[in-house]
């Protein structure tokens, strides 16, 4: 069946983290643009980054540095040209939000002079992270939803899920990307969006875990529907999980900011001894893989609930200058930082593979981009530097809005996309179903497919996912669309994704550790999966 599209636009990006919205604004002086949000426009991960942004902004540092260190964090499989190009535009992107209105920490040098304050994190070699106290993210993502507002040529739909990409499988055409189908969560019903490009900007899939440092609406879902878009992924096993998320039953998303280590705060044991130096000669400041697994392997050892940060050498004025939020939650939660450690545990927090795309965030689908953390551009190999994700977020939105100005005068709108079809369905009859598959998932994911891995654990898992899939299909199949459905059927076919990718990885690299093949195997490759022609 025909219709008229219920809306049309030049651009649709789905999502509204750090990389939709300045897609957004970097096309919409001369494009009609429509930002999906799945829920508020501030709710994702974007906001809930603590620690910065990098960029060489330090006379003593420099973007070779920037680019080693990035190359060394990610463990040999980093592509050099997409390190090059972010590390290049660093800067310029960063002053970019400035102008925008994004307030960076300031400081008074040795003459008075004004000057950003810079923060250092795990592996990099030099301070060069800007940020805002350590609640970077809000302010960065704020900023952007005030300007977006504000503009004439975006329209803005919040509390949408994005169901399903409509490409040529769709109609009759060449290959590419049409549009999508949007669930409107307020009407309860499916409509069809046209749209001359199409961009992904959900962020990553890091509730496919039990414990995870993301807000909710991380459940995978551009990866999911690029994939069944029939777009590439790459290095979908490589999955970071945060060292120090804080431990407490009323805040199991709390992260506690790597910058907390970057000025001094030390891991301990129960006891009170520090472990990190015995791991590796940076001790606390490690990658970040290696610290996440440091704790998990002195937590198993020991048979303990968790490890302890302690940052109570420092003087309760510095802690309360540049770590408010973690100071007052962590005090609300009867924590003083200032007196006392805090509980800590890794935590699953980015997806380092995604989406494959080029350095025009381009996907292997005509019309299809993917930008931020849904994307793998080749940045983080196989583990991603502290401060380097919003920075791609930005680096890649200009990038992509720079490609679809170029083209946007030669493509045309397809109106004529088929409505969504809804006649064989009813309302679930027991959403205890979703609510059962989805804990199982996350569960086994965590015991399986977590920090540490075995050829028969990911044996295990694959089986388990086989057989949710099969049930999640048939319940598709058969009842209206909801949230809960729309994100378990995403977060399944992501974990397939990730299973498979690290079955095909026959050794242990950054992120991806298997006790069955622990040594790193030269050269480096990465993994692409592509799905079957339909």
């Amino acid at each position: 069946m025909k219709q008229t599209s219920d809306y049309q636009c030049d651009a649709l990006i789905i999502g509204s983290g750090a990389a939709g919205l300045t897609l957004a604004l970097q096309l919409a002086d001369h494009t009609q643009v429509i930002v999906l949000s799945k829920g508020p426009l501030t709710e994702g991960a974007t906001y809930y980054a603590q620690g910065g942004i990098a960029a060489v902004f330090d006379e003593n540092d420099s973007i070779e540095s920037h680019i080693e260190d990035t190359l060394i964090a990610g463990a040999g499989l980093c592509d050099p040209r997409a390190v090059e190009f972010t590390t290049r535009q660093a800067k310029e992107c960063l002053q970019w939000l400035i102008q925008l209105g994004v307030n960076f920490d300031q400081e008074a040098n040795s003459n008075g002079e004004t000057r950003y304050h810079l923060n250092q994190e795990g592996g990099h070699s030099h301070r060069r992270i800007l940020h805002a106290a350590d609640a970077t993210g809000r302010v960065v993502e704020t900023t952007l939803v005030d300007q977006v507002r504000r503009h004439p040529n975006i329209r803005l739909f919040e509390r949408y899920n994005a169901v399903d990409l409509i490409t040529h499988r769709h109609i009759n055409a060449e290959p590419g990307c049409y549009g999508a189908y949007i669930w409107n969560r307020r009407a309860e019903r499916v409509e069809t969006v046209s749209a001359r490009f199409v961009a992904l900007a959900t962020g990553g899939a890091s509730k496919v875990y039990q414990y995870t440092s993301n807000p909710d609406v991380a459940s995978g879902d551009g990866i999911a529907m690029a994939w069944r878009a029939g777009c590439q992924v790459e290095n979908m096993e490589f999955n970071q999980f945060h060292p120090t998320c804080l431990f407490h039953p009323k805040a199991h998303t709390f992260l506690l900011t790597e910058a907390l280590r970057g000025e001094g705060a030390v891991l301990k044991r129960p006891d009170g001894s520090r472990f990190m130096p015995e791991f590796h000669p940076d001790a606390e400041l490690a990658p970040r893989d290696i610290v996440a697994r440091a704790i998990d392997y002195e937590m198993k050892r020991l048979g303990a609930n968790c490890m302890y940060l302690d940052i109570s050498h420092q003087s309760e004025d510095f802690i309360r200058k540049h770590f408010p939020t973690i100071y007052d939650k962590c005090l609300s939660l009867g924590i003083d930082i200032s007196r006392e450690p805090m509980p800590v545990v890794p935590a699953a927090h980015y997806t380092c593979g995604g989406v494959k795309t080029d350095l025009r965030a381009r996907t292997t689908l005509p019309g299809l981009y993917a930008i931020g953390e849904v994307a793998c551009t080749g940045l983080h190999g196989a583990n991603r530097m502290a401060s380097n994700s919003l920075l791609e977020c930005v680096v890649f939105a200009r990038a992509a809005a720079t490609d679809i100005s170029e083209q946007l005068a030669g493509v045309s709108l397809r109106q004529d996309l088929p409505a969504w079809d809804e006649s064989k369905v009813i309302n679930s009859d027991e959403e205890v179903v979703i609510q059962h598959n989805w804990h199982e998932l996350r569960l086994f994911m965590w015991d399986y497919v977590g920090i540490v891995r075995t050829s028969k654990r990911l044996q295990r898992a694959l089986n388990r996912i086989e057989l949710l899939q099969q049930e999640i299909h048939e319940y598709y199949s058969n009842f209206r669309v909801s949230n809960d459905l729309l994100e378990l059927r995403n977060l399944v076919q992501v974990a397939e994704l990730i299973v498979r990718s690290a079955m095909q990885r026959k050794e242990s690299r950054g992120l991806h550790y298997n006790l069955d093949y622990p040594q790193t195997v030269k050269p480096a490759q990465s993994t692409v999966l592509t799905p079957k022609a339909k």
